[in-house]
């Protein structure tokens, strides 16, 4: 029983359930503690100072992944369940303790800790491109703070694989892509997470039976060799696997040899399955091996002469955008792509590298006052104040012209020219014809003073508004070598306001001096 008389932190501790005592498992949904521990040490500072500021950070990302011309939005539904689950249970004040780094009072504070700030977010599967607010974020400074780790280990996680694999979708030119990384994806989460996220970028399935399961994918998935090596002979594999999957029967051809040996003993099969009355569908051949353009052309000639035009050829076999189109270019008779490692991981492009700017700070009046990051790297200045997204569409063809970033109260007139520049090169201009294009927002708003007020969407009808935003694209934005790009610019106000600030500073600093 808790004494009265023990210090607050012992107090705390008593009485914890089994479940606290025994710690989370990987799927639990308390990611509280999924923080660097400066962001803690941080609100520790704020705290003891009574730091009690409201303002506006940031989420964005300086470059395209893999040197392409757009990127995908993704993460925002884990993001949401982690901002709902956001408190700090007995353990965590326990480890926090044992620490020696913070004192009693920040500790209960910590113990009622709940988020109360408002947060607003581009929605999973838009298509999104460099320096623009992914999410902004407006709390007491302690709140916004702890949050950041979190919400860019998960938005650059899964917009990275999202991104991969709709540049995987694009190469495939229609065929149906699988995702099939989970045993190389860098653990579980990334496993899970990553399959979500491939399937929002275009994938038809994936072969990760547990993320099927949490998020009501198609699952997919045929043999592997050691199926075949376990019978006596391939042909017995084969009839064996049709006997008990006569609906999905794909066959793995390349264990001993493809084109005198697999595809024979596979073409057996199938007319023995239509010869037995069996309808064929979602039936054909797979190969993991070989030159698979020409593999591929003379197994569908064989296929073909033997009554079966529509069996599907599928290959895999380190796989991604690149080998895919030069594959496609080369008459490869492919029509399903199973895609693992390079997809999983992104492996020629590791890292989204997503980063968390504070852009304003409230004043007293309920003012935001503009705050900035100066950087001798001109890509690394940060845009300030309370921003806003609008996406500008060409009216007649409904293809992305530019974005513009501007001031949260700011309004436009489409019926009115615009002139567009580029915020670095600012004798670069465009002007639009008013009346030839249309605009929207893009950031919607997802907690209000704590309480969430947006409900996500499947992963199936991310994947559908994926799909449409994709279209959106000019096909010079799409390519893999230097594709075209969509311009970022920023209104003239917010421009204004951003060179006011830097003189400030740069006048500020000679002072100084």
């Amino acid at each position: 029983m808790c004494a009265n008389d023990k210090p607050y932190r012992e107090k705390f501790l008593c009485g914890r359930t089994a479940k606290e005592r025994t710690g989370k498992t990987m799927r639990s949904s308390n990611l509280t503690l999924l923080t660097d521990l400066y962001e803690i040490t941080m609100m520790q500072g704020y705290f003891k100072t009574g730091n009690r500021d409201i303002v506006v950070f940031d989420a964005f990302y300086r470059e395209n992944p893999s040197g392409g011309g757009y990127a995908i939005a993704c993460g925002l539904d884990q993001v949401i369940e982690y901002i709902k689950n956001l408190q700090f249970t007995t353990d965590d004040i326990r480890y926090l303790e044992s620490l020696h780094i913070f004192d009693d009072d920040f500790l209960k504070y910590l113990s009622t800790f709940r988020f109360s700030g408002s947060i607003w977010a581009v929605p999973e599967g838009t298509v999104v491109f460099p320096r623009e607010p992914l999410v902004k974020v407006i709390a007491p400074i302690m709140e916004a703070q702890l949050i950041e780790t979190a919400i860019l280990n998960i938005i650059n996680h899964q917009s990275l694989i999202a991104t991969k694999a709709a540049r995987v979708c694009y190469a495939a030119k229609g065929d149906g892509v699988m995702e099939f990384g989970l045993r190389r994806a860098q653990g579980p989460d990334s496993g899970i997470l990553g399959a979500r996220a491939a399937v929002i970028g275009g994938c038809n399935g994936t072969s990760n039976v547990l993320a099927g399961q949490t998020f009501n994918l198609p699952v997919k998935g045929t043999h592997a060799h050691s199926w075949i090596m376990s019978f006596g002979d391939e042909y017995t594999a084969f009839k064996t696997y049709a006997e008990l999957y006569p609906n999905a029967c794909i066959l793995l051809v390349d264990t001993y040899d493809t084109l005198k040996s697999g595809i024979p003993n596979a073409i057996r099969v199938f007319q023995e399955m239509r010869f037995s009355g069996i309808e064929l569908k979602n039936y054909g051949i797979r190969m993991d091996s070989g030159d698979l353009a020409y593999l591929s052309k003379k197994a569908r000639k064989m296929l073909d002469a033997a009554g079966f035009p529509d069996a599907v050829i599928s290959a895999s076999n380190d796989l991604d955008e690149y080998l895919i189109e030069t594959l496609k270019s080369q008459g490869a008779q492919i029509t399903s792509w199973g895609v693992g490692t390079s997809m999983i991981t992104s492996r020629d492009w590791p890292a989204f590298g997503g980063v968390y700017k504070l852009a304003a700070i409230q004043d007293k009046n309920g003012d935001f006052q503009p705050k900035i990051k100066l950087s001798e790297n001109t890509e690394k200045v940060t845009n300030p104040g309370n921003k806003e997204i609008y996406r500008i569409y060409d009216k007649e063809t409904g293809k992305i012209r530019a974005d513009l970033i501007c001031l949260e109260d700011e309004v436009f007139d489409e019926a009115e020219d615009m002139v567009l520049f580029d915020p670095i090169e600012t004798w670069k201009r465009t002007r639009i014809k008013g009346g030839t294009y249309t605009m929207r927002k893009l950031l919607e708003q997802i907690f209000d003073e704590g309480k969430c007020v947006y409900t996500s969407p499947t992963v199936l009808e991310i994947q559908a508004v994926c799909s449409r935003e994709k279209d959106t694209l000019w096909d010079e934005n799409m390519r893999f070598v230097n594709p075209a790009k969509v311009y970022v610019d920023l209104s003239d106000k917010l421009y204004e306001l951003k060179q006011t600030v830097l003189n400030e500073l740069s006048a500020a600093k000679y002072r100084t001096v």
